[in-house]
């Protein structure tokens, strides 16, 4: 009774708000929650959200009378009644009146003010089909409960961040903005430390006819990385193929480079699939990818050679 009163100003609401495009496609009343469809095409903002949950809320405070009268169609309906699209109704109808803001047909059971409902809070908006969004609210106690938990959760964090409630966000906007400059910080650290190895590395070259042919293993890099010091590797080797493979997290990175002299024989993108068994992929210059085998990660890079020479046939 209580929330079905509440899906009617949460209409006229969304009509305010949004516009008298607003029709019902669907509603569910239950004693905690109610559950309301809408045509509508595009997602509610947040401000938009408040505004219609303040709207409901404004008029529950009012304690507007809730009456109910029964009339003619023609009358109702020239009253600017508004009807269930698609419903078909009797001459006689039954309208629900919410003050002067709300006017619905509608043959259920209300409230007999809209005090009644208590407080009224809206908990999701989404899409449930094309043209069709789907407002979920709660009224009364579970209103109230859900309130509570949400300030307990807010409390939470702004006892973590050493604020008071009302900065959490701005708190944690620069927390955030922190941790994004010192990982920018950290990838280059991490990036001078990978090519710092890159000599010692370019001493496990082998050639294949005449061909300079590199696969190495990096410990824990990440594909970015490893990207970043096949790049290095390119540069200081000239010309080749290299081929590099990383375990992070059980999980195997590669990284195939062709240099550009040598693409019109070798393709990265195929010796990267044979290395790693069709996975992966990319350009003929550069190509990577990753399996779930991190074992084999071994195996693998050792069959570069082998597949240097079949290539070159």
């Amino acid at each position: 009774m209580r929330n079905h009163t509440a899906t009617h100003l949460l209409q006229a609401a969304l009509r305010e708000v949004l516009g008298d495009h607003i029709k019902q496609a669907g509603s569910l009343v239950a004693a905690d929650r109610l559950r309301f469809d809408f045509t509508h095409f595009f997602a509610l903002d947040d401000h938009e959200i408040s505004e219609i949950e303040g709207i409901v809320n404004e008029k529950i405070i009012s304690n507007l009378p809730v009456e109910v009268k029964e009339t003619s169609l023609d009358d109702a309906i020239s009253r600017g009644v508004t009807a269930l699209f698609g419903e078909k109704y009797g001459n006689e109808v039954r309208v629900v009146r919410a003050g002067d803001f709300s006017a619905e047909l509608c043959g259920g059971t209300h409230c007999r003010a809209t005090g009644d409902i208590g407080p009224f809070k809206i908990i999701s908006e989404g899409s449930v089909a094309s043209g069709v969004r789907r407002i979920e609210a709660l009224t009364g106690f579970s209103a109230i409960e859900y309130n509570r938990a949400r300030d307990i959760e807010l409390k939470k964090a702004a006892g973590l961040l050493k604020v008071t409630d009302l900065k959490v966000a701005e708190r944690l906007e620069k927390v955030l903005s922190d941790l994004k400059q010192h990982e920018k910080e950290l990838e280059k650290i991490k990036q001078k430390v990978v090519t710092r190895g890159a000599d010692a590395i370019l001493e496990e070259i082998v050639r294949v006819e005449n061909i300079k042919v590199l696969s190495h293993k990096a410990e824990g890099l990440d594909m970015k990385s490893l990207r970043g010091l096949a790049d290095s590797l390119k540069d200081k080797m000239g010309s080749g193929v290299i081929v590099l493979g990383s375990v992070l997290e059980g999980q195997a990175y590669y990284v195939s480079v062709v240099t550009k002299d040598l693409v019109p024989r070798l393709n990265a993108g195929e010796i990267l699939k044979a290395v790693t068994g069709g996975k992966g992929g990319g350009r003929p210059d550069m190509a990577q990818g990753g399996t779930s085998d991190a074992g084999g990660i071994d195996m693998a890079l050792s069959s570069v050679s082998d597949i240097i020479k079949e290539k070159i046939k």
